[in-house]
């Protein structure tokens, strides 16, 4: 325990070092481009993402296209609570410095946008993952494309306008903080017995279920865990760029989240990784041709797919335990 919060600590104080150097206030005149910060911390978003998409399609096998929906409830939700109660609950927290306090608000509204996509997650999962196959993909589609347009209509959350004046609570260190954890939790998921559950079901639901698997209750875990880092990352994007609008959150978002787990690997967190920060530097490197990007992004997929089906990393991982194999037991020898 105290290795781990020692590890805890020093990794908390490294990345809010280098935010104060990416930023020039730890040393200042050293500060990059503010544009090429905003590309590194927005790749931290599409890590999240990706990561927790990946347990639903990669590590699940299900095929959900709706994961946009639930970042805008929690990039909304979160964005609701800290432009209508943020300062009030700056007040709360006043005997803290204003960057803990700034922290400590933006933990309490990530926490409602989090909790608002899970139960939206539990309410979607619970019906629809009794399907499989493209029928899921149908539902889920539906779903994110209902909650963008129900939002477009409630004037409480800007409406058409969009919702801006958010404040700017989030930057580098909390985007990366929270990517590590994502990457660690769905790590500790993937290789607990709950993980090797949902690596039954993607190989063979049928199986799965006929040695007394309970396939649906562990795909709706899946679901709802997924939909709520969704959230914090929504949550996140809302609070650094201060504005959002339902654009940001549209069926062509699902599909790029979608495109950066297939560019890693299906079922490999650091091919989630991967595939994020690839994603996001080859969308900046082809902004001259943004009119062809989906294009070319289609046709890259289609390489993809014909030369290297299981994407970038497959199921390996850059960094994990070696697993020990099974020792077989010896065959007792038959005499005469």
């Amino acid at each position: 325990m105290i290795r781990r919060l020692a590890i805890f600590a020093a990794v908390v104080a490294a990345l809010w070092a280098l935010d104060a150097l990416l930023s020039g206030t730890l040393v200042p005149g050293m500060m990059i481009s503010p544009y090429v910060l905003q590309v590194i911390t927005l790749a931290g978003i599409n890590v999240i993402l990706a990561v927790s998409l990946n347990l639903i399609n990669g590590f699940t096998g299900q095929f959900s296209i709706g994961h946009a929906g639930f970042m805008a409830i929690g990039a909304y939700t979160s964005a609701f609570f800290s432009v209508n109660f943020g300062s009030s609950l700056e007040r709360v927290f006043r005997i803290l410095p204003e960057g803990p306090r700034r922290g400590a608000v933006l933990l309490l509204v990530l926490a409602a946008g989090a909790v608002a996509a899970a139960i939206a997650g539990f309410l979607v999962g619970v019906p629809s993952l009794r399907l499989r196959g493209d029928y899921l993909a149908i539902v889920t589609l539906g779903f994110g494309e209902i909650i963008r347009v129900f939002i477009l209509n409630i004037d409480a959350v800007g409406g058409a306008r969009g919702l801006g004046g958010i404040p700017k609570y989030s930057n580098f260190g909390w985007v990366y903080f929270f990517a590590i954890a994502s990457v660690v939790v769905v790590s500790r998921i993937v290789n607990s017995s709950f993980g090797r559950t949902l690596l039954a079901v993607r190989e063979d639901e049928i199986a799965a279920e006929a040695m007394g698997v309970h396939t649906t209750r562990a795909k709706v875990i899946s679901f709802v865990i997924s939909s709520a880092m969704a959230g914090i990352a929504g949550g996140l994007f809302a609070h650094y760029l201060m504005y959002i609008h339902t654009n940001s959150f549209t069926f062509l978002k699902s599909i790029e989240i979608i495109i950066m787990i297939v560019l890693g690997g299906m079922g490999s967190i650091t091919g989630s990784v991967v595939g994020a920060v690839l994603y996001i530097v080859l969308t900046e490197g082809l902004r001259a041709f943004e009119q062809y990007r989906m294009v070319t992004f289609s046709f890259l997929l289609i390489l993809i797919m014909i030369f290297r089906p299981q994407g970038l990393m497959g199921h390996r991982e850059l960094f994990g335990r070696k697993r020990r194999e099974a020792r077989q037991p010896s065959t007792p020898s038959i005499e005469a």
